[in-house]
């Protein structure tokens, strides 16, 4: 875990402090509703559908015990007893009344939490890898470079009022695992020919309105000089990106009118002027940031095997969930926010609490959150395992489907946005019920499901294996369908790609029928057991998908699944 020195502490108290003066000014009608709205974005604060929102930081999303002990006591103090893990994984708070979040803040406070940059035009949380420090084919402990540029980027003078919101993604193993292509920066940790630490540097990714896929700018980046080329790039896009239209402002905007070798010509003319300055990282800045984190006592174990341990049901979470670990005897443990009829990652105020205490127990006060919206012990000894998953299943945390159908990646949609055209959670709901058999879902394999209420694009459906996007239809809820995303390489050969819509939306009856007959059409077309979803819309293109589900009706597709229900 990274401890706050003096001056973090200082910040984050200070902010409190300030927030709670301008709500008492807000609240007492000093301020309008237009000045407040500055304030209040800037702590993370939203009105939503029908209550604010209040969105709480979890830098790389690394919490400690202590900290989600403290978002418990504060979601059943402050709120309905649940919090929301967000793809930013981050926490949301879906009903706090706005006259106490300077309360709630400042409670954050007492554990070294915040809501600081977690909404308006400024830099967000910067996000990594949910296995930095334990993954096997790590590069480097992405955790320390991002919270060098947290440090870097927090209260920033210069890019205070940046044209739009502006977020970071760092990957530090061989896998991506933190999507870097579809940020406004993605930086993925390499070594040279040489061995030296550097960075590949990616720009202008993003979803939402216009997804894009980021450009590589620079190839290599040596590591000290990280800090300074994040400056130059920022320096660009402030200075050019546009402020006159909110839907062209991000800097994949600018990428694209520019062109990807304009905007590389301009950020290292922009380098050349500061390449060498303040910001230049040293070997002694590397150690400071680095021995703020403590790090976990391992003993010397052996490796056990895990697949010799006939428990029914074990082998099967094992599998999915279990993960391994740089450390022998160890292994990274997946907790499942997506069990079936509960809305994919919020986790109630009592579960929080019993996962502070399993984290205490096995894995040494300590986990994180993924942007799969999952929680993940890092570091949990193999001879406890068993022990683990029988407790995680009693709480409802021990669903063996990661990397499967029924792990959807959604918003909380319509039921709280108000930018929201539809709802997300029953339809996530529904397709978990459909296809709640793991049978079927080990059958069917690795496919990544994701959905978003708006094309705002928070639950990432462009690059979801199959992407669900709620549409208005005058003044009625449907479904756009697209497939073939994919959010980065993470196994040979693999890449990002934006998934391509089929054709006309759908009313939300019918998705579960239409992911069933996508489905139906991939299992037939499919190479073999290990050919993935993915992999064979990139093969035959998406045409006999189409032809399957449009060509398919609705009494067709509700028989199938009846035949199989019975058999």
């Amino acid at each position: 875990m990274y401890i706050y020195d003096e001056i973090d502490q200082r910040l984050v108290d200070e902010r409190v402090r300030q927030f709670r003066g301008q709500t008492e000014r807000f609240l007492a009608g000093k301020l309008s509703e237009e000045e407040f709205r500055a304030l209040r974005l800037r702590n993370g604060l939203y009105i939503q559908r029908y209550a604010p929102m209040l969105r709480i930081a979890i830098p790389y999303g690394l919490l400690s015990t202590k900290q989600l002990r403290k978002l418990a006591e504060i979601t059943r103090k402050y709120d309905r007893g649940y919090g929301h893990f967000s793809t930013r994984q981050n926490m949301q708070l879906n009903w706090p009344k706005l006259e106490q979040v300077p309360d709630i803040l400042a409670e954050l406070a007492t554990v070294q939490m915040h809501a600081i940059q977690t909404s308006g035009n400024s830099f967000r949380n910067i996000t990594t890898d949910h296995f930095a420090g334990v993954a096997r084919d790590e590069i480097v402990d992405s955790f320390v470079w991002c919270e060098i540029i947290r440090q870097w980027s927090t209260f920033h003078p210069e890019f205070s009022f940046l044209p739009r919101k502006f977020k970071i993604a760092l990957n530090g193993g061989r896998s991506d695992r933190a999507a870097v292509a579809v940020h406004d920066i993605g930086l993925h940790a390499i070594k040279d020919e040489r061995g030296e630490i550097g960075f590949k540097v990616l720009v202008g990714g993003g979803l939402g309105r216009t997804p894009m896929i980021g450009v590589v700018i620079r190839e290599f980046l040596p590591w000290r000089h990280l800090l300074t080329y994040l400056e130059a790039i920022l320096r660009v896009y402030n200075r050019y990106g546009r402020r006159d239209n909110i839907h062209k402002a991000r800097i994949k905007i600018l990428v694209k009118e520019r062109g990807a070798d304009k905007f590389r010509e301009e950020v290292e003319a922009e380098w050349a002027q500061i390449k060498d300055g303040p910001a230049t990282l040293i070997l002694e800045e590397l150690a400071r940031v680095a021995a703020r984190f403590t790090r976990p006592s391992y003993e010397r174990l052996p490796n056990l095997d895990l697949a010799a341990i006939a428990i029914p049901g074990f082998g099967a979470w094992a599998k999915r969930n279990v993960h391994p670990h740089k450390v022998s005897g160890y292994a990274a443990v997946t907790l499942s926010l997506k069990k079936t009829g509960v809305p994919p990652g919020d986790v109630t105020a009592e579960q929080m609490e019993a996962i502070a205490d399993l984290a205490d127990r096995y894995s040494f006060g300590e986990l994180r959150v993924s942007h799969e919206q999952n929680l993940v012990l890092a570091d949990v000894r193999q001879s406890d395992l068993v022990t683990v998953w029988r407790e995680a299943r009693q709480l409802g945390l021990a669903t063996p489907n990661l990397g499967l159908l029924t792990n959807i990646i959604a918003c909380p949609g319509g039921d709280f946005c108000a930018l929201a055209n539809a709802k997300s959670i029953p339809v996530a709901e529904a397709i978990q019920r459909r296809f709640d058999d793991l049978d079927y879902l080990h059958d069917i394999g690795e496919l990544d499901l994701n959905i978003s209420g708006c094309m705002n694009a928070c639950g990432h459906h462009h690059i979801g294996h199959i992407g669900i996007l709620g549409v208005d239809k005058n003044g009625e809820e449907w479904y756009q369908i697209e497939i073939g995303g994919n959010q980065g390489e993470i196994r040979p050969g693999t890449k990002a790609a934006l998934g391509k819509v089929i054709g006309p939306s759908f009313a939300r009856a019918q998705v579960p029928d239409v992911i069933e007959r996508l489905i139906e059409c991939y299992l037939e077309r499919r190479d073999s057991d290990v050919e993935r979803f993915v992999d064979v819309v990139h093969r035959i293109g998406i045409e006999p998908f189409k032809e399957r589900v449009y060509g398919s009706t609705d009494q067709a597709a509700t028989r199938r699944h009846r035949e199989r229900a019975v058999a």
